[in-house]
């Protein structure tokens, strides 16, 4: 993820310490993406400083320690820009357990599949139910408003991945069932033991 580039972002309007750019980021991004940690996010910023997008000077306090304050630099203001104007390109594919699963499911037979697109379909609509109380509850903040709108738009194409699935890879299942032994594997056998002392042969 790009957080550095975000993190530019965040210092365009003006300096700010780290506290301060994490409240920002959580407030402006909103509850869809997580919190960031302060931990992340300074070392983020030493990356930037070494880069040479920020810089850091330090802002005396009679009260508490001293605290940095860092500020955007032309060479971050540039690299910021190029980042922000440019088209995002998917490099990772679709690394999503639900492929996975259905591969499970599929091996076993009809039964499985159909549990598993049903116990999914029920997670998918739980899921679509809540982030339309986020929506609500947002709908004064824009960005975090794209941001539970793009969630929701995802998870109404999952539910249709289901019905795709369920089309494509029923005869699949229904294959490998037909495979299956037809009884159950037999329960295993104990080793006959001798009697104990006082019991009946």
């Amino acid at each position: 993820m790009p957080l550095h580039h975000a993190v530019l972002a965040l210092l365009i309007p003006r300096p700010n310490h780290g506290y301060e750019l994490k409240a920002r980021f959580e407030e402006t991004i909103g509850p869809q993406w997580g919190g960031l940690n302060i931990g992340h996010l300074y070392q983020i910023l030493e990356r930037l400083v070494r880069d040479g997008y920020v810089s850091r000077s330090q802002v005396t306090q009679s009260d508490r320690p001293d605290k940095n304050l860092y500020t955007l630099t032309p060479e971050g203001d540039a690299e910021v820009r190029a980042w922000a104007t440019s088209a995002w390109v998917r490099t990772g594919g679709f690394r999503d357990e639900l492929f996975l699963k259905l591969l499970g499911a599929v091996a076993l037979g009809p039964q499985a599949l159909a549990t598993l697109v049903e116990s999914q379909r029920q997670t998918y609509l739980s899921e679509l139910a809540g982030l339309a109380r986020q929506r609500r509850a947002h709908a004064d903040e824009p960005l975090v408003a794209v941001l539970i709108d793009a969630a929701i738009a995802h998870t109404k194409a999952d539910l249709g991945l289901l019905d795709s699935a369920t089309q494509h890879l029923g005869p699949l299942a229904e294959a490998h069932g037909a495979q299956a032994p037809s009884s159950a594997i037999p329960a295993r056998r104990e080793a006959p033991t001798e009697s104990s002392p006082g019991t009946p042969a």
